[in-house]
């Protein structure tokens, strides 16, 4: 009976994408608890990781678009992923619950705070893409890594922000009506002290 022993090379990148991959949900705790804090919910922050797998998913659409290879870089590429993609996110909710403490009804917050947000996410949007351009085109030395980085970048950016200006204020719609901005929490606060 054979056995397959990993060495050399085969056993660094082995060990390596498990070590990426114990990085990558780290990160992913890590973040919605810090939102969760950030936010006094655990509402907002589920809101806004919608885009997370969108991201990554076009991370690894343009890995397959552009013949590159999933390795270390490629790895590296979709845990930047994680931080682009709920930068957006973190903008509409933020602005959202921002509008909505101006006792605008509700779903005319989320319409004129998405309004609002289009420009900043789409010039933010922009900067990174054009930021991963030249990683992309680049040729020469060490080229390939980075060129893999490169595409995940600029493949997952794009379509986390096709859904997030979409998708994040409809999720948001749908299961956070009946929540609060901490900041509306921190007046009720206020008023009954005064009121005491």
């Amino acid at each position: 009976m054979a056995k397959i022993a990993y060495k050399g090379q085969s056993e660094d990148y082995k060990e390596s994408g498990n070590d990426i991959s114990f990085a990558l949900g780290l990160a992913l705790l890590v973040l919605f608890l810090v939102m969760a804090a950030q936010f006094e919910s655990f509402i907002h922050p589920a809101v806004i990781m919608v885009t997370v797998p969108l991201a990554l998913l076009g991370g690894l659409l343009g890995l397959w678009v552009t013949g590159e290879t999933f390795n270390l870089f490629s790895q590296i590429g979709l845990l930047m992923l994680i931080g682009i993609a709920t930068k957006n996110g973190i903008l509409l909710v933020e602005f959202i619950n921002q509008v909505w403490d101006e006792c605008v009804p509700f779903d005319e917050a989320i319409m004129r705070a998405s309004g609002l947000r289009l420009r900043p996410v789409l010039m933010t949007t922009l900067s990174t893409l054009i930021g991963a351009v030249p990683l992309v085109l680049m040729n020469g030395p060490g080229s390939a890594s980075r060129n893999v980085l490169g595409v995940v970048v600029l493949f997952g950016v794009s379509l986390a922000t096709v859904f997030t200006l979409y998708l994040v204020p409809a999720v948001y719609r749908l299961i956070a009506r009946n929540t609060r901005s901490p900041e509306t929490i921190a007046r009720e606060m206020r008023r009954l002290e005064e009121g005491a």
